[in-house]
């Protein structure tokens, strides 16, 4: 379990961090989410002890970090999947760091056929690509089979099926009761992968809850009603909150309302329904929502002058 109570971090004037408070629970992928710039990074470095907060206490599994006699059991993570010594083989570079705690040969070796690495582990990491560096990363958090994982955008540069083997090991780690913490902007992926997601925004906590929750109250959530009594069915559903636009001339779409309450309404009035289907927002809607007056870097929708095209049909130069 990761604890953090009325955390905050400066550097000089500016908050990277502020009066931040939430629980990671273990059992569950809880997803850390926040726009560029919203302090996941620094919140991860003081959970483990490379930051200090200046107000506040951070704690995992009940103690800071460096009270953990044997933090590499207690505690896996990946916050820079490039800072490992390039010279190194991913095979030295793991029992380099097993030495340091005793962990025998045998863990590594599992560990490197468990991340796909087998068939380079004897080469070089500066040759590795970014995939290849995540996977050693990943495999230097397991190292110690720790109780809690915490995993900085874990699946940057993985291809489609290193995404889905990471989002698989990650619920298996946490079906297993381990604490399992990770960020990503991959927003359809936490989708998939998350049970729990904290979003913060500029340093502050903005929401900490189910993911299924999250998503349900996102923007473009509605019921989608088929009836032959569209009209009618319309004017019964009208009331403060609630909209309800017609799609088809036996088609409805509701916003406002939960699927049972419709239902019920039409039961009560002897109206027909032929569908009565919820169709969710999604994570992605829910975080641009949450997050729209916490974004530091905002992109413009459209550009006011278009950049000229080449009349040149030759090469660019």
């Amino acid at each position: 379990m990761i604890e953090a109570r009325g955390v905050t971090k400066k550097y000089g004037d500016k908050s990277a961090v502020s009066d931040l408070t939430f629980t990671v629970r273990p059992g569950i992928v809880t997803g850390f989410l926040g726009p560029n710039g919203a302090g996941k990074s620094t919140t991860m470095r003081m959970i483990v002890g490379l930051d200090a907060p200046t107000t506040g206490t951070l704690t995992v599994n009940g103690k800071h970090y460096a009270q953990h006699p044997a933090p590499l059991h207690e505690v896996g993570a990946l916050l820079e999947a490039r800072a490992i010594h390039t010279g190194r083989t991913a095979r030295n570079h793991l029992l380099a760091l097993a030495a340091t705690t005793g962990i025998g040969r045998d863990r590594v070796d599992a560990l490197i056929e468990l991340v796909g690495l087998s068939d380079v582990a004897d080469k070089r990491v500066r040759g590795f690509s970014l995939g290849m560096g995540q996977r050693l990363g990943i495999a230097s958090a397991l190292l110690g089979d720790p109780r809690t994982l915490i995993l900085d955008e874990p699946v940057n540069g993985l291809d489609p099926e290193g995404i889905l083997w990471i989002r698989n090991l990650l619920r298996s780690l946490a079906a297993e009761g381990r604490t399992v913490f990770v960020s990503s902007h991959l927003m359809s992926e936490m989708a998939l992968t998350a049970d729990q997601v904290i979003i913060i925004g500029k340093g502050r906590l903005l929401a900490d809850v189910p993911v299924a929750q999250v998503v349900a109250q996102a923007a473009g959530a509605y019921v989608k009603v088929r009836t032959p009594d569209a009209a009618g069915l319309r004017t019964l559903l009208a009331g403060p909150d609630v909209t309800v636009t017609t799609t088809a001339p036996d088609e409805l779409q509701v916003a406002g309302l939960t699927s049972d309450r419709i239902g019920t309404i039409a039961a009560e009035h002897r109206i027909a329904l032929f569908e009565l289907t919820p169709v969710h927002g999604s994570l992605e809607q829910a975080f641009m929502e949450l997050t729209r007056d916490a974004v530091e870097f905002r992109t413009p929708g459209t550009l006011e002058q278009p950049l000229a095209m080449s009349a040149s049909t030759g090469d660019e130069r």
